[in-house]
């Protein structure tokens, strides 16, 4: 049994990870919150208690630290008591935060692929360049690290373990779709971190392609999705984090990542990249002035967490499976609708901040009690999908399944 949680990071994912953590404070124990901003951390807690969220009383403490500084991180985690670590911070962070957890014999959580702030793309597969070097060393500390326990990736990468255990002998395709039907009324926005969200998508488009890495252009491939609850959608082939797992574990020989965007996006960001603004490298201004084009965009854009009071609509996000069964043709579709005003009305972030947090904290939650503690590091598709998918319905984010036999609640049982 672990207690005791320590999350890295005060954005709006952050922020649903301190709500649904105080919801379940009684297996989780002490709640401790650190960035570099303590203010940010207090607003989250003050949130918290706001909305009497926490379950038994208990303590939920503030901090500062530099995420980047290994050796901070790795006293913070001693001066809390955490044995579990929550790292939602930039993804620049990850290593530095999972070097500590190593140190500490914490365990490790996050929700995205670690980056290097001077690379953007890097060569396939991505977990191959940073985490999974630090294998053996999780094995050998003893230390649980679960990587990549948002929703995509993590919810997607258990519903692709789901199907290859149980309603297929082969499979052929796996199409993960994430379209973001909502709408949160300003002119332009990025739902999470602007430099983040840019550099996704500023480099090749990565995917799995009969069973070998494959390259295209951002926007380059589109088509059209038919799905539950948002209707007919665009969506882009695009390179992400899970991609770059599942090809590698499961043996599917055709992996693909579609999203969903809107015109406007596709415009705005195509005129920004074409000029250069997406630029993760310095340029020096007339007047003297060092500057990092990307940086500067995200400053003058909207904080993603401001857009949650006038968020509407619905996400649909989950696995397009084709293959076999019983040696006949065989696809399902598992998937989860969320919504983003209920989002908000819960825990104060908007819904996709809702789909990427709550499935850390049902990692958080398995960890504690044994289930996920494995003592090495592990993508999601490693462990058990049930008992994750199963909480997952408890603490807000129902799934589904549509098949031949129509379209119904996923059965878990």
């Amino acid at each position: 049994m672990k207690r005791n949680v320590l999350i890295v990071g005060a954005g709006g994912v952050a922020q649903v990870v301190a709500h649904k953590c105080a919801q379940n404070n009684d297996l989780l124990g002490e709640l401790h919150i650190a960035s570099r901003t303590l203010a940010k951390c207090e607003a989250i807690i003050a949130g918290v208690q706001a909305k009497g969220a926490m379950k038994v009383p208990g303590v939920f403490a503030a901090h500062t630290v530099d995420a980047m500084d290994t050796d901070a991180v790795v006293a913070l985690i001693r001066a809390t008591g955490a044995q579990i670590v929550l790292n939602l911070g930039s993804s620049f962070v990850n290593m530095t935060v999972l070097e500590a957890c190593i140190a500490t014999g914490a365990a490790y959580i996050d929700t995205a692929i670690h980056e290097d702030p001077a690379k953007v793309c890097e060569s396939p597969p991505w977990y191959a360049n940073y985490e999974w070097k630090r294998r053996a060393a999780c094995a050998q500390a003893g230390v649980t690290a679960i990587l990549g326990a948002g929703f995509d990736p993590g919810v997607v990468n258990a519903y692709a373990r789901l199907a290859a255990d149980e309603y297929f002998d082969h499979i052929t395709s796996l199409d993960i779709i994430d379209i973001n039907a909502g709408s949160h009324g300003r002119w332009f926005a990025t739902n999470f971190d602007p430099e983040i969200n840019f550099r996704e998508f500023t480099g090749q488009v990565w995917s799995w392609q009969e069973g070998k890495w494959t390259t295209n252009e951002m926007f380059e491939v589109g088509q059209e999705w038919d799905l539950p609850v948002v209707g007919r959608q665009k969506a882009y082939l695009t390179g992400h984090d899970e991609v770059h797992s599942l090809s590698q574990n499961l043996g599917i020989p055709n992996v693909r990542f579609w999203m969903g965007f809107g015109e406007r996006y596709i415009t705005v960001f195509s005129v920004l990249k074409n000029l250069g603004l997406l630029s993760e490298k310095p340029v020096t201004t007339a007047e003297g002035l060092e500057v990092v084009p990307l940086k500067l965009v995200k400053a003058v854009l909207p904080d993603p967490a401001s857009l949650a009071p006038d968020y509407q609509g619905k996400t649909c996000i989950g696995d397009i499976v084709k293959g076999t069964k019983d040696g006949k043709p065989a696809e399902v579709f598992i998937y989860n609708v969320a919504d983003h005003a209920e989002a908000y009305a819960e825990v104060g972030s908007q819904g996709i901040s809702y789909t990427a947090g709550v499935p850390a904290v049902a990692a958080a939650l398995l960890v504690a009690d044994g289930t996920w503690d494995t003592a090495k590091m592990c993508n999601i598709e490693d462990l058990p999908p049930k008992p994750f998918l199963s909480l997952l319905d408890r603490l807000g984010l129902p799934s589904r399944i549509r098949d031949a036999d129509g379209d119904r609640p996923l059965p878990l049982g």
